[in-house]
């Protein structure tokens, strides 16, 4: 297939993804699921399910939602659990998106508001229990595998934590000090810096990080401040 069909064939799988979802049940998937850096409030709307921003994502964090999600059918989104956004420099996910729904003037960190990391069952927290982090427990992280270097970067990170009291959603964070850090008690503190990237909830051994889509820190924290 030369490069001109292949351009016409992809424009056509994107304008029937977009009107198939037209006619599916309408949710509230700006709120309901994490979308990439960039993601303006009426992203379902604006965004022509095209992929271009899952084609240049460097860490393969970005995917598309299923027919099964209805009106976002079709649309990206970040399944945290799985893999989080690692906040690339120059927001490639942004630069490649063609129609808006990612906004091109997000060009720094601070630009970004995906949401805010929450934790649950506290208890089962490795630094709370002050456990050392084995390789069992990353293992769905380590037998993965890596198109890149960034992706083996971020292996090796993980790898050189093995043996020490976990501490993975801090030392890996994008952000740094300002969104995460530990707390007197060794749980982990979410701090008013988080953009919602959600590599915490990805590397978190246990899985009691989540992230609020499009939820501020004052939303979720206010009463805690």
């Amino acid at each position: 297939m030369d490069r001109r069909n292949f351009i016409i064939l992809g424009s056509a799988a994107a304008a029937v993804g977009y009107g198939i979802g037209k006619f599916l049940p309408k949710s509230s998937g700006d709120k309901l699921y994490l979308r990439p850096p960039g993601a303006v409030d009426d992203f379902d709307d604006l965004c022509v399910k095209c992929g271009q921003c899952v084609q240049v994502c460097p860490y393969h964090s970005i995917s598309l939602l299923d027919i099964k999600d209805g009106y976002s059918n079709g649309t990206a989104y970040i399944n945290a659990k799985k893999r989080g956004c690692y906040l690339c420099d120059l927001f490639p996910c942004v630069l490649a998106c063609p129609s808006g729904a990612l906004d091109h003037a997000t060009k720094v960190v601070g630009d970004v508001k995906m949401g805010v990391a929450v934790l649950s069952d506290t208890a089962t927290c490795l630094s709370v229990k002050r456990e050392n982090l084995s390789e069992a427990s990353v293992k769905y992280m380590l037998e993965r595998k890596a198109y890149n270097d960034r992706e083996e970067a971020v292996k090796d990170k993980v790898k050189d934590k093995i043996g020490q009291i976990c501490d993975l959603c801090v030392s890996i964070c994008p952000v740094g000090d300002s969104a995460i850090s530990m707390s007197e008690t060794n749980l982990p503190l979410i701090k008013n810096g988080c953009v919602g990237c959600g590599v915490c909830a990805e590397v978190c051994p246990v899985k009691i990080i989540n992230i609020a889509p499009k939820m501020s820190f004052d939303e979720i924290y206010k009463e805690k401040k």
